[in-house]
């Protein structure tokens, strides 16, 4: 298995690509430790992946509470020996669907604010327990994009491209204590779409049509790779995305 023995804290873990994450780490091996805002769903998820026979551990937790955060990852490194793997998939408040002209300042900046500012919590405090092991693999999803056209993205390509140079910065600093940073990036993730959403989901449609390979990436998809870029077959990546668009995206 790829993740064997790793310690993986999952932020946003209950969401449509943070269970599908948590579900693909637990069946490689890891022991996944659940973070997000609704005990419910937490303890519903860590039941799924126990029944499978993976191994999961929850806590409520906010990934912006600084305090919080930096207690929990040094918790999970003392209980369990260390922390392997950081991925912070938590919602980011964006909205949508408005012209650029048409929208406030708040509702701009609120993606673009949260997507950085719990991507750096989140981040330090894995380091910091990273650092002292002198291993681990953050992991970020979204990365440099081009905006959707016929399609009003607000801020959000906009807290991509930050959170894409954050990495790098991540890649660059930590480096040299043996720590990658990768991001996932996709054109859009075509089973993560809500029902009452069809707006989006034209849109997804529409991503579809133009991707080289006719098709978008997956839930299980991303969690799949998530789970080869956190492991050891992929040493060598660090500082750059992998790319999972099918072809939407070219560099």
């Amino acid at each position: 298995m790829l993740l064997e023995r790793k310690q993986a804290v999952i932020y946003g873990a209950a969401g449509q690509i943070g269970s599908a994450v948590a579900t693909e780490f637990a069946r490689q091996g890891a022991t996944v430790h659940l973070t997000g805002r609704t005990r419910s769903r937490l303890d519903a998820l860590a039941a799924t992946i126990r029944a499978e026979g993976g191994h999961a551990e929850t806590a409520v937790l906010d990934a912006l509470d600084e305090p919080a955060v930096d207690a929990h990852a040094a918790e999970v490194a003392e209980r369990f020996g260390s922390l392997d793997i950081s991925f912070n998939l938590i919602t980011h408040g964006d909205v949508q669907g408005i012209p650029l002209e048409q929208m406030s300042t708040v509702d701009f900046m609120t993606v673009v604010d949260t997507a950085v500012r719990t991507t750096f919590i989140t981040a330090r405090a894995a380091a910091r327990q990273m650092i002292r092991q002198r291993s681990g693999v953050i992991l970020t999803f979204g990365g440099k994009g081009d905006p959707v056209p016929g399609y009003h993205l607000g801020g959000l390509q906009v807290a991509f491209d930050a959170v894409d140079s954050l990495r790098r910065a991540m890649a660059n600093e930590w480096g040299k204590h043996g720590i990658r940073a990768v991001t996932l990036l996709t054109s859009g993730v075509v089973d993560s779409v809500p029902a009452g959403d069809p707006a989006m989901a034209e849109i997804l449609q529409g991503m579809v049509d133009g991707t080289m390979l006719k098709r978008a990436a997956t839930r299980e998809d991303v969690g799949r790779v998530a789970a080869f870029a956190a492991s050891e077959h992929a040493r060598t990546i660090t500082g750059s995305p992998i790319n999972i668009s099918c072809g939407a995206i070219v560099d």
